[in-house]
């Protein structure tokens, strides 16, 4: 452990909490008072401070804006029916945040520092985590290079900051995904595997052209062949195959979700048969077909489980069974709730306390 972070605190005077209508929280488009702020230079992490939310002045020549040294995690904090609250698996996060910060060619963030920073910035904003049922505060770490330099190398200084606001469901409906077969996510030897932002950037066109044709998300698919199940773009995604839960297994080219991690951990104590492998789009498509594919959802921080209603591949159409009829998506949704909103003993220790 490190020793307790020495944060500098400016409170914000002008609180906007009386004017956020905690009834229309569009996801990511309402902040909370105040953000956390470091400085990485000379070989270390300084400055640790808590500030107004607000705008942040840099050169035009910092090097995240040209060579792509940025990336981010996600997270949330909830309110418990007791008024206590919790940030879900922090240290997970803190892990994944420091691999992503590794391949990016960046500094490692102490996982204390990381989760001391969060708990410092939900504390101070807890009168902004929402009570309504399935809502949370959505807490945002990232890390960006900020030399002023137009070279292709890797800065020597860097910015660490947290951000968070209040949020509802990611989504409201089963979702309508595509199989993407042209475009390609990340590749082997590639950093898929890191939440980097041009990750997302490059996500972007294929995932527009997507919703125009009128699908609510992609599910990506190996760049070789484009014959083997990835992610979604907003999250992992997870299948039950003739009394099966089958999932991607993670490497380079696929991110390694917390809320995945915790969805075969409670599907192994509850005994169900768990695969994580190459899932090919071959079999996916055939239990739709034949009715063995019973079950199919995204698992993220951001979607939490979100159930999949409709896969498009190629012009054809498979709609799945109803998903208020599901059995297993239903009950891991259920039980996550209840152990993140503190309805139910957490005997995995998942619920870290502010």
């Amino acid at each position: 452990m490190t020793e307790t972070l020495d944060i500098s605190i400016t409170k914000n005077q002008n609180s906007r909490l009386a004017q956020t209508d905690f009834e229309n929280l569009p996801f990511g488009r309402t902040f909370s008072d105040h953000m956390f702020v470091a400085d990485y230079a000379d070989g270390e992490w300084k400055a640790f401070q808590i500030v107004p939310y607000g705008n942040i002045s840099m050169s035009p020549a910092i090097s995240s804006l040209h060579y792509g040294q940025s990336f981010f995690e996600g997270l949330k904090a909830y309110k418990h029916v007791d008024g206590k609250v919790s940030v879900f698996r922090p240290y997970m996060n803190a892990a994944r945040f420091n691999k992503s910060a590794e391949r990016l060619c960046m500094p490692q963030l102490p996982e204390d520092i990381f989760v001391q920073s969060i708990a410092a910035l939900v504390d101070i904003d807890s009168n902004w985590i929402p009570t309504k049922a399935g809502h949370s505060l959505y807490i945002r770490p990232f890390m960006f290079a900020t030399d002023p330099f137009l070279g292709v190398q890797p800065s020597q200084t860097y910015k660490y900051m947290v951000l968070a606001g209040p949020v509802g469901p990611y989504f409201t409906k089963p979702l309508k995904v595509k199989i993407e077969t042209h475009f390609s996510r990340s590749t082997e030897g590639g950093f898929g595997y890191a939440k980097a932002a041009g990750n997302y950037g490059g996500a972007m066109l294929p995932s527009r052209k997507a919703v125009e044709e009128g699908y609510d998300q992609l599910i990506w698919t190996d760049s070789k062949e484009h014959a083997y199940m990835e992610e979604l773009g907003a999250a992992n995604v997870m299948f039950i195959l003739d009394g099966k839960l089958i999932t991607p297994s993670t490497r380079d080219t696929i991110l390694k979700g917390v809320t995945r991690d915790t969805v075969l951990q409670l599907a192994r104590d509850w005994g169900y048969p768990v695969e994580e492998r190459r899932v090919s789009v071959a079999e996916i498509l055939e239990g739709a077909k034949n009715g063995k594919l019973t079950d199919a959802f995204g698992a993220g921080t951001a979607a939490t489980i979100a159930p999949i209603g409709v896969i498009e591949h190629e012009g054809n159409v498979y709609t799945l069974p109803d998903p208020t009829q599901r059995e297993f998506s239903k009950k891991v949704l259920k039980t996550l709730d209840e152990i993140r909103y503190g309805v139910t003993a957490d005997p995995y220790g998942w619920n870290y306390m502010v």
